[in-house]
């Protein structure tokens, strides 16, 4: 580990260890979030809606960990998928660097799985359109449905090292049955993403229109799926790291 490297890593251990931060990164957090500023941001001309910390930390995660395939739950406008297509892109491109050989781009060997419940055509539309379109997969259906898990499962099949995130439904059910049908695909080193674990530290009522609440969410359904599951671990560095995360204690990596 180089000098900076370490003091980075200090760093971040000090910022948990520093109550009067974190409370300011979760009050900025809630103030903006009444504001709607997740919705301000894209990817490569799509809407992400997410925080930049947490776009700068699946880019972290994707370069460091290195997947072949990314599978993600939720689509919406498709800027999730076009920020890990970019970067399974990028990937390729130094794969072919350090190997001296030829890249294909229309053979891209590192992909994208994505599920929604409901594709809008319009997002279909633009997505399919997109430059990065032939790395990325879909699939309509619910998450959690039988036929869409097998679907999914044989997708992955041939896949050394496998990133998962879940970013559908957000009650505690929905989230556990992901949890208990994807995170094992994930490979040891990698992680499983549960966004939006946040709605556990939100006042309550902040979704009126929506059935998840404290003590029904992402976050209650991550605690529970990690009592039960050794080989999970939430990795607090990244917390830590990103002070301000829709995802806090969702960044759950897969240490055996």
């Amino acid at each position: 580990m180089s000098d900076f490297q370490l003091e980075v890593q200090q760093r971040v251990a000090a910022n948990g260890r520093d109550p009067a931060l974190l409370e300011a990164g979760l009050a900025f957090l809630l103030t903006s979030a009444e504001h709607r500023y997740s919705y301000n941001f894209a990817w490569l001309g799509r809407p992400i809606i997410q925080y930049p910390q947490d776009i700068v930390a699946m880019q972290e995660l994707i370069w460091n960990v290195r997947p072949d395939l990314v599978i993600e739950m939720g689509i919406a406008h498709g800027g999730s998928l076009m920020l890990s297509a970019s970067m399974l892109a990028l990937l390729d491109y130094t794969d072919a660097i350090e190997s001296r050989q030829m890249l294909d781009p229309s053979k891209p060997k590192r992909r994208v799985l994505a599920v929604d419940i409901d594709i809008r055509a319009h997002n279909r539309a633009a997505i399919e359109a997109h430059p990065l379109a032939n790395r990325i997969d879909m699939i309509e259906g619910s998450s959690i449905a039988p036929d869409v898990i097998a679907q999914v499962h044989e997708a992955a099949q041939g896949y050394r090292n496998v990133l998962v995130c879940l970013d559908s439904n957000h009650t505690h059910d929905h989230v556990m049955a992901e949890l208990e049908a994807y995170a094992p695909l994930v490979t040891p080193g990698s992680y499983c993403v549960a966004f939006d674990t946040v709605i556990e530290d939100m006042p309550a009522g902040s979704f009126p229109d929506r059935p998840w609440d404290i003590g029904n969410n992402p976050k209650t359904a991550v605690r529970e799926f990690v009592n039960k599951h050794p080989e999970f671990e939430i990795d607090f560095s990244v917390d830590h790291k990103l002070l301000i995360s829709v995802a806090p204690e969702g960044y759950l990596k897969r240490v055996r």
